[in-house]
């Protein structure tokens, strides 16, 4: 397939900047559900030591990729710690 897509820029350059752009959202895609799975308190990996992670996080936790106007610094807990 690769070859294939070398053969065709060779034919068609124009054809390289739609390949940069494929592939470059391609591995955005690839790096953010990595995010997800590895980063995000409500996927547990390890049921026998840590069953519930998102327990752990206090208020001024930081665990959303983008928040608008939002300042966790300022942020208090309403629930009790368990």
């Amino acid at each position: 397939m690769f070859r294939t897509m070398v053969v065709q820029a060779r034919k068609h350059p124009s054809l390289i900047p739609l390949f940069v752009f494929i592939g470059s959202g391609a591995v955005g895609a690839t790096l953010y559900l990595a995010r997800l799975a590895l980063r995000n308190p409500d996927v547990s990996w390890d049921r026998k030591n840590n069953p519930e992670p998102w327990n752990k996080l206090g208020p001024n936790d930081r665990y959303k990729f983008f928040a608008v106007n939002m300042d966790y610094n300022k942020l208090k807990k309403n629930g009790p710690d368990f």
